[in-house]
């Protein structure tokens, strides 16, 4: 099996992360590979806000959590969260966003790199804390926030796939 259907086939959602630090050159090859993504028309209509620092990762993840109405860490411990931004005024806003999402997921598997894509990225840049942290950033405009895409390395070594569902692929010939 070559490298790319290895990685897609093996790439888990990890939940408990390490603090150990990522490289930064790793980190930047899988944000490259993020920027890679398809989008509809070759728009590039997403922005990618790489959080390494640890006070502005905490302030996110408290925002997170209070938006599920718990108190833990919702981020699993992971100490890099990419966040995706996608242009609302773009009608293919929201895949575009996915397929990036997908790409930095992917991109980290392949580099040893763990990941899972924690939600309630929309919900925090709606509030008036999340567009204000935007505006501290430089960012302004229509953007929804797509997900979040937490990195890091894995506490724990048991990470095996669910079984693959049997009715999902029709072939028509």
């Amino acid at each position: 099996m070559n490298n790319t259907l290895q990685t897609l086939i093996s790439r888990r959602s990890i939940r408990s992360f390490k603090n150990d630090p990522i490289d930064e050159s790793l980190l930047k090859l899988i944000v490259e590979a993020g920027t890679y993504a398809p989008s509809g028309m070759g728009r590039q209509d997403t922005k990618l806000i790489v959080v390494c620092d640890k006070q502005l990762r905490d302030k996110l993840a408290k925002m997170n959590a209070r938006i599920i109405g718990k108190d833990i860490d919702p981020f699993y411990g992971a100490p890099v969260v990419i966040i995706v931004l996608a242009d609302r005024t773009v009608p293919t806003y929201i895949y575009d966003g996915s397929l990036v999402m997908g790409n930095l997921m992917n991109a980290a598997c392949s580099l040893g790199v763990d990941s899972c894509w924690i939600h309630r990225a929309k919900e925090e840049f709606d509030s008036k804390e999340g567009k204000e942290i935007l505006k501290e950033i430089g960012i302004e405009g229509n953007w929804e926030g797509i997900g979040h895409c937490v990195l890091g390395y894995r506490a724990s070594e048991d990470c095996n796939p669910a079984p693959r569902k049997e009715d999902r692929i029709y072939w028509v010939k």
